[in-house]
């Protein structure tokens, strides 16, 4: 393979402009966010908004230098790149110094460094490395597990720090996956898990429980076209209902409803098990799979809301279904930043003018809830510019990975868009409180020097990718 001998000329200057038309944006919010009449200079350094220039001007640098390195590095040493970051995902749970209850951050005097930022990156090369290997085979379930245990492994780690937040976005590269040929069941059972969870905790068991088993046999129906098996199935499982509760008639025990459902649907699961291995009847397998599994999680959804989410993060997740009201303690953020939001009207305040914002009513106004500041001082126009350019960035990165010759880079390219796009929809969700607040920066916008790199650092690798796109083979 030959180096190209001028990396600007086949440089993407589109997506460059728009890198640098957000970086500057959010540069200027920043300074906004966090004005001081005292250091009115924006190249003050002893103020975020004259340290942001500093990590802009270092990211910029980074990216350049990204662009004169060898396109074979990125291939060549991914899996490496990805073992490196789980060992600092390690190292940072136990050298770490804990904020704010997590230990997610590096410390070495002032300059502070989040491994969990730059583990995205790590992550989008083993992806593109592993399944790049094997873009002429056929998405099967093997392959689909060896990706997952890639996903899931700095997943997991950043989960003990505890980080739910970061851990969740790798969730996002499953998009890749569906790009690649994972088939669109799986993604529609990963929906229905979501929603099965947020309905879980909503309703009451019982009812979701017979919702699960009614729409058991309805999909029964549909798939098999045959009234007499349905009704056979109908019968099974309301003579198993009936059993159970003449059963503790008899023995006089007061079996509860849930019990009696849970019983009666095991026993008609066996029943159909029977019934499958001896007429072999299409798709009962696959609907039991899916009745048993999904009664399962329904009855595990208690136990991970309560022991596997933080009780900030517990509390975040009712007050957005509405179970619980504290506008004044845990809610109090997401409410002063929908009042920022919507006191900026149609064109905003205007530029330092915002007074939710000058005046702190919105706690991490410069970092997770940055994106309330645009809405006080630019209004509704300057938000959907903001969006608005968000999108074209993204619909450009999915442009770039869709002309590539090589799978890595193809690949690669969907992985960095999978992020931005997880990273844009949830933090202006949960600005606006349409999704828990779970603590993840907007790119290019929030303030902080691990975030701004990792992000640049993500796009630069994509643009010299794409600039040696003729030269790559696979």
């Amino acid at each position: 393979m030959r180096r190209t001998t001028n990396i600007w000329i086949n440089l993407d200057w589109i997506t460059v402009i728009l890198y640098l038309v957000l970086v500057i944006l959010g540069w200027c919010n920043i300074y906004a966010a966090v004005y001081n009449e005292q250091h009115q200079s924006i190249l003050d350094f002893t103020q975020r908004y004259g340290m942001q220039l500093f990590w802009i001007l270092g990211s910029i640098t980074v990216g350049i230098m990204v662009l004169y390195i060898e396109v074979n590095f990125f291939t060549f040493f991914a899996y490496l790149i990805y073992f490196i970051a789980l060992i600092l995902l390690l190292a940072v749970l136990f050298f770490a110094k804990e904020v704010n209850g997590a230990k997610s951050w590096f410390a070495i005097g002032s300059f502070r460094m989040q491994p969990s930022e730059f583990a995205k990156l790590a992550v989008c090369l083993a992806m593109a490395k592993y399944l790049g290997g094997i873009t002429n085979k056929k998405m099967n379930l093997r392959t689909i597990l060896v990706a997952a245990a890639i996903l899931l492994g700095p997943a997991m780690l950043i989960l003990l720090q505890p980080d739910a937040g970061s851990g969740l976005l790798f969730v996002a590269l499953v998009l890749v996956l569906y790009r690649e040929g994972m088939p669109t069941s799986i993604l529609l059972f990963g929906a229905l898990v979501i929603m099965l969870f947020f309905a879980t905790l909503l309703t009451d068991k019982i009812n979701i429980i017979i919702g699960l088993i009614s729409l058991s046999l309805v999909a029964f129906y549909f798939l098999r076209r045959k009234f007499l098996d349905f009704a056979i199935s109908v019968f099974v499982f309301g003579f198993s209902i009936l059993l159970f509760w003449g059963i503790g008639k008899v023995i006089r025990l007061n079996f509860s409803l849930l019990k009696i459902l849970l019983s009666s649907s095991i026993l008609a699961c066996i029943a159909y098990a029977i019934l499958l291995l001896k007429f072999k009847i299409k798709y009962a397998f696959t609907l039991l799979v899916f009745l048993i599994g999904s009664i399962a999680f329904t009855l595990s959804v208690d136990f991970v809301f309560n022991h596997v989410l933080e009780k900030h993060q517990q509390r975040r997740v009712s007050i957005l279904l509405g179970l619980e009201s504290d506008p004044l303690g845990m809610g109090y953020n997401v409410n002063q930043s929908k009042i920022a939001i919507g006191s900026g009207g149609i064109s905003g305040k205007g530029f330092l003018k915002g007074t939710q914002t000058k005046f702190n009513f919105v706690p991490q106004q410069s970092t997770d809830f940055i994106f309330c500041t645009v809405g006080e001082e630019w209004g509704f126009l300057g938000t959907f510019t903001i969006i608005l350019l968000f999108g074209a960035l993204i619909f450009r990165i999915i442009f770039l990975a869709e002309r590539q010759r090589s799978a890595f880079s193809r690949i690669y390219g969907y992985g960095v868009a999978s992020i931005f796009f997880v990273h844009v929809v949830v933090n202006v969700g949960m600005t606006i409180g349409l999704l828990p607040v779970i603590g993840i920066p907007l790119p290019f916008f929030s303030y902080g020097g691990s975030s701004l790199l990792a992000f640049t650092l993500l796009l630069f690798v994509l643009l010299r990718l794409d600039g040696s796109r003729l030269e790559m083979l696979r």
